[in-house]
């Protein structure tokens, strides 16, 4: 097996091969180049990994699903008929709520 280093050399003669693009901004290339030294002289070989941005995305995503979810909701609530309503709490009915739980209180709970 070939050694990292010859691969390397091989790479490198490929990329310069093949003539720039005019596509690519000037200096393009530095700037990727000096990001890179950045990046691995700060954190070591590892790539850098963002765990503000990682919690900012998820985050996001759970708003959007919650405002569709709520809209969903919203929706179905506008166009379902309304269910005609069963009898209505009257006062007498209060005054049996309150009694029971009087002669609750008298028979020692």
């Amino acid at each position: 097996m070939k050694s990292v280093e010859e691969l390397r050399q091989k790479l490198v003669a490929a990329a310069k091969a093949v003539p720039p693009s005019d596509h690519v901004p000037a200096a393009f290339e530095k700037r990727i180049m000096a990001r890179l030294a950045h990046l691995t002289s700060t954190r070591g070989l590892l790539p850098y990994f963002d765990l503000w941005a990682l919690w900012t995305r998820g985050l996001w995503r759970a708003a959007v699903s919650c405002v569709t979810v709520a809209l969903m909701v919203a929706a179905w609530s506008l166009f379902v008929p309304p269910t005609p309503d069963s009898e209505e709490f009257t006062e007498q009915d209060l005054q049996l709520t309150l009694m029971a739980s009087i002669q609750d209180e008298e028979d020692g709970w």
